[in-house]
């Protein structure tokens, strides 16, 4: 019997609540989902995990999310994985920023599950 691999989505969050909703979501049917809280394990995490998705918060402690998007960019392994940013800075300067460093998408908390189930079909290609 064949067996298909999860689709992975790599969570990179401060606040508990998020993560656990986000994983709650997500988590079965296919998907697994891998929880950090802040941007200095983004990097590290995602070669091992190697994600198909990157769900990224800009407000974290130390590294912020659009210094994390770069350095994910910048990284020959993981350039390729869409980050989505999931945040609550919705001002557009926050949006150009994460445009400029290479962010896919934006989606603005408070979020509907609906559209983060919408963004993990449409990449699993279903």
């Amino acid at each position: 019997m064949p067996t298909t691999d999860p689709f992975r989505v790599l969570l990179v969050d401060d606040e508990p609540v998020i993560r656990e909703l986000v994983q709650a979501m997500l988590e079965g049917g296919g998907v697994e989902v891998r929880c950090l809280e802040s941007g200095a394990q983004a990097v590290p995490a995602a070669r091992q995990f190697l994600p198909h998705l990157i769900l990224l918060d800009i407000v974290l402690p130390g590294l912020d999310g659009i210094a994390v998007l770069r350095l994910l960019k910048g990284d020959p392994v993981l350039a390729r994985v869409p980050v989505h940013m999931l945040t609550a800075r919705a001002r557009p300067a926050d949006h150009a920023a994460a445009a400029r460093a290479g962010a896919e998408g934006y989606i603005e908390k408070p979020f509907k599950g609906r559209a983060l189930q919408a963004l993990v079909d449409g990449l699993r290609g279903r």
